[in-house]
């Protein structure tokens, strides 16, 4: 069996005592603290890695990107993607800065960047102007934005402008139909791994 806590929690709830409390064996999402904590070491390898900033790895992998020896910029610091995905992308040899809500110019910043994680869940925040010509682009943001032409009356955009980010980048992921489906991928194989390891005992 495996355990999956939907984050963020509300805020009367302490999300570090409930993922805490789960069994480091059922914690397919990867946020146990001796997962992050392993995450976080050199030469230690967590029972799970987080399915967001796994699926995120995963996409540059399976889109031929290298990511060895680029600048990687994540935009957003939080516990479920930027932090564990800039852990991630320097076990795979990027060089990492991670801009947030205190970052001064990070246009600048992003500009730089050969590869962009963008999770600050801030719709569009990240416009054409702020990405190098050929840079990979990963939108993991997901926004509602006021659309009356929608019969839900709103739609669904990521942290990038994906219309002025086409004609920059090299590669970019779309909002929605991106991150989403390969963030469930890879909670099916942290489960799939998860059950291995039981009928291997």
């Amino acid at each position: 069996m495996s355990i999956l806590v939907q984050l963020p929690l509300p805020k009367h709830i302490n999300e570090e005592r409930v993922l805490g409390e789960i069994s480091l064996e059922k914690d397919v999402d990867g946020f146990h603290p001796l997962n992050i904590g392993k995450l976080a070491m050199k030469g230690r390898q967590p029972l799970f890695l987080p399915c967001t900033p796994k699926g995120c790895i995963e996409l540059l992998h399976r889109s031929g990107i290298s990511i060895k020896g680029k600048n990687a910029v994540v935009v957003g610091r939080s516990n479920i993607v930027g932090l564990p995905v800039s852990l991630l992308l320097l076990k795979e040899d990027a060089t990492v800065t991670i801009v947030h809500s205190r970052t001064k110019e990070p246009e600048k910043i992003v500009r730089e960047a050969d590869i962009i994680i963008a999770a600050a869940g801030q719709a569009m925040m990240i416009k054409g102007s702020w990405i190098k010509p050929g840079a990979a682009v990963i939108d993991v943001g997901t926004n509602a934005v006021d659309d009356p032409t929608r019969k839900s009356g709103y739609r669904l955009v990521g942290d990038v402008n994906f219309q002025e980010a086409c004609e920059v980048a090299g590669w970019i992921t779309p909002v929605p139909g991106g991150v989403g489906p390969m963030t469930v991928a890879m909670l099916l194989k942290n489960t799939l791994d998860g059950a291995k390891r039981v009928i291997e005992k």
